[in-house]
């Protein structure tokens, strides 16, 4: 059923219920948290030669809400790659010990195109990422794929597009799913435009059928510049993204490279307040995309190709911590 977010293995009863209204009601649940107060992001640190990161493009980044484990896409030479690039994810067996080796998702998720920047909801059963597979609106779309069981990396259905309320002809993509637990519909945060170099953040709501809606533009957070990969912590209260736009840190050429940035606001009924660029601690004159917020607010993923990485763009994090009685 195109168009519908389609769960047709369900939730909780396989049978009894439309694919679209299981991820309605899988989505919606969850906790209200209040605003947190971080300290300041500390230096980047890339995440190991050989192991995440090789020769070839590594981008992407998403960490799964315990922590253990980290999608992101890639174009490496690989004997199970599927096409120009896939999906990958590495295990960890606790946040304090080092990623593994990564591996394909293999071909029920990834296609002989490009397979690139997932995110997931909150419970884990839901990973949403842009594809310019067949079967799609027009040059990349987002898609979704579900799993019944949140702990298996490799137990992803088969991927289904998100239809017309998100998809255009142009480009769609680097989705960020927010839960909008305080009375509200859940929201899908994303980049779109003819191009994605003239792309704009928008956002979607969840209807009551279980599709997305008609997507409005996000007008505070975008700019005349390419504005992409809206990554939105758990709460609503902040969100990152990477921008060309004007302030961005200039390049040898002294054009601007791409930098990320951030927005907040106090509750998720207001607009977003006038975004902020990182700083020179996380940006440099080359291009920093793709950042991807960890559930607990105090890790932030993204991509640099930097030189010193290990060719191409690389997956770098850098993290922060919570301040005492800041909550």
């Amino acid at each position: 059923m195109k168009g519908t977010l389609l769960a047709s293995q369900g939730l909780t009863d396989r049978c009894a219920t439309t694919g679209a209204l299981l991820l309605l009601a899988a989505l919606v649940s969850g906790h209200a948290c209040a605003e947190r107060k971080y300290s300041d992001w500390g230096p980047p640190v890339n995440l190991g030669c050989g192991t995440i990161n090789s020769a070839s493009d590594d981008q992407g980044p998403a960490v799964s809400k315990d922590g253990l484990s980290l999608y992101f896409g890639s174009d490496r030479a690989s004997p199970d790659a599927s096409g120009g690039r896939d999906l990958y994810v590495a295990r960890r067996a606790s946040v304090d010990e080092p990623w593994g080796m990564p591996r394909n998702l293999g071909p029920t998720v990834n296609s002989p195109g490009i397979d690139n920047i997932p995110s997931f909801s909150r419970d884990g059963h839901w990973m949403f990422f842009n594809s310019d597979r067949t079967g799609g609106v027009g040059d990349v779309d987002l898609w979704a794929s579900y799993r019944a069981h949140v702990h298996d990396d490799f137990a992803w259905e088969a991927p289904f597009n998100l239809g017309l309320g998100v998809n255009t002809a142009g480009f769609d993509g680097a989705p960020s799913y927010f839960e909008n637990e305080e009375g509200g519909s859940p929201l899908l945060f994303y980049s779109s435009g003819p191009s994605l170099a003239t792309s704009d953040i928008w956002v979607s709501e969840l209807q009551p059928d279980g599709t997305f809606g008609n997507a409005q533009l996000v007008a505070e957070l975008s700019s005349p510049q390419a504005d992409q990969r809206p990554s939105i912590r758990f709460d609503g209260l902040e969100i990152f993204f990477f921008s060309n736009r004007a302030g961005s840190t200039p390049n040898a050429m002294g054009v601007p490279s791409s930098d990320i940035w951030v927005a907040t606001r106090k509750s998720v009924h207001e607009s977003w307040g006038t975004p902020i660029n990182l700083g020179p601690i996380v940006n440099t004159p080359f291009n920093e995309i793709n950042p991807h917020i960890s559930a607990d607010g105090q890790t932030l993923y993204f991509s640099s190709n930097r030189p010193t990485g290990c060719g191409g763009n690389d997956v770098y994090m850098t993290t922060r911590i919570k301040l005492k009685g800041k909550d």
